[in-house]
């Protein structure tokens, strides 16, 4: 079934615009029209629903079961959640978002902020249907940890550190022992209407336009990038086609589901899987769009902490993939 950002893109495209089916400018245009859609609908309704309910109930417990008592429990749980919901790497930023402001451990925030895009169950069935159950489950198992090994290394590092400013604050007070931040004041149904919305327009006014920037920035390569440049440059098997790849995915931009399609082309053609994971991996969760719209909540250097290891994980998944498949 088509979600109603699709049929909204599908006829704004094809019906007003009256616009081709297929051409470079109809493929961007739809991308950028359903996908800008979608992420201003989940920042609004994930970053209100989580400030409503901190303004309605006490998260203390919560937070420090998570980050004291069961710490490798919580980097799972994290990586678990995002794995099971259907967030792309740059919708599953208002909920990073919404899980800092409630004071959650960043390591945890990032071990589902890691693994969301690269896993979902759409994608598995799909890669099982693909290349069988062996490849998907080490596909799964790597996400996953993944997802876990970058949680506990920034947590190790103090990465909330390195939030931006108005981040860094959200955290920092949702962060403060019982009885001493605002969230566990009773407070009536319109002020805690009022506390969620001064919170989301807040938020809203610091990224909205990144959002255009980055997601424009994927529709344009999405409609006019070639597919045959990455068959006829990668598809050697050498082993430096795989962090080649790796890196010929960052400027590229797709959810894990809609990343499937390529995959399979690029297989069929000859790329071989482990160079063909590495580049959808890197498509998926290491994209400029998605660094365009982080960049809003850390600093430079989180994200270059983030970005060399997605990098590196990426590379020795695929040369992992492709020894383990050539025996």
């Amino acid at each position: 079934m088509l979600s109603i950002f699709t049929k909204l893109a599908d006829w704004l495209v094809y019906s007003l615009f009256a616009l081709d089916p297929g051409t470079k400018l109809a493929d961007a245009l739809h991308f950028f029209i359903e996908d800008t859609t979608k992420i201003f609908f989940l920042i609004v309704l994930m970053i209100y629903v989580i400030a409503l309910i901190r303004a309605s109930l006490n998260i203390e417990r919560v937070r420090d079961y998570l980050a004291k008592n069961n710490k490798f429990f919580g980097y799972l749980m994290g990586s678990t959640f995002g794995a099971i919901t259907p967030f792309c790497s740059c919708s599953s930023i208002p909920v990073f978002l919404g899980f800092t402001s409630a004071g959650i451990p960043v390591g945890i925030t990032m071990s589902f902020l890691l693994t969301s895009p690269l896993i979902n169950e759409v994608a598995v069935l799909l890669l099982l249907s693909l290349v069988g159950w062996e490849i998907t489950l080490v596909y799964v198992v790597v996400g996953m940890s993944i997802g876990i090994a970058g949680g506990i290394f920034l947590d190790l590092i103090h990465a909330e550190k390195l939030l931006q400013p108005f981040a860094l604050k959200a955290y920092q007070t949702a962060a403060l022992p019982d009885g001493e931040q605002n969230s566990t004041v009773k407070l009536s149904l319109k002020e805690r209407h009022d506390f969620a919305k001064v919170e989301l327009l807040d938020i809203l006014s610091r990224i909205w336009i990144w959002v255009f920037v980055g997601v424009g920035l994927g529709a344009a390569l999405h409609g006019f990038v070639p597919e045959s440049w990455f068959e006829e440059n990668l598809g050697s098997g050498q082993w430096w086609s795989v962090p080649m790849a790796v890196l010929a995915g960052i400027p590229l931009y797709s959810n894990a589901t809609g990343v499937i399609p390529i995959m399979e082309s690029l297989i069929v053609k000859g790329l071989p899987l482990g160079t063909t994971l590495a580049f959808c991996m890197s498509t998926v969760a290491a994209s400029f769009p998605e660094f365009i719209l982080l960049k809003q909540v850390m600093t430079w250097k989180l994200l270059a902490i983030i970005f060399t290891l997605l990098l590196m994980s990426f590379t020795l998944v695929g040369w992992l993939i492709n020894i383990i498949y050539a025996l």
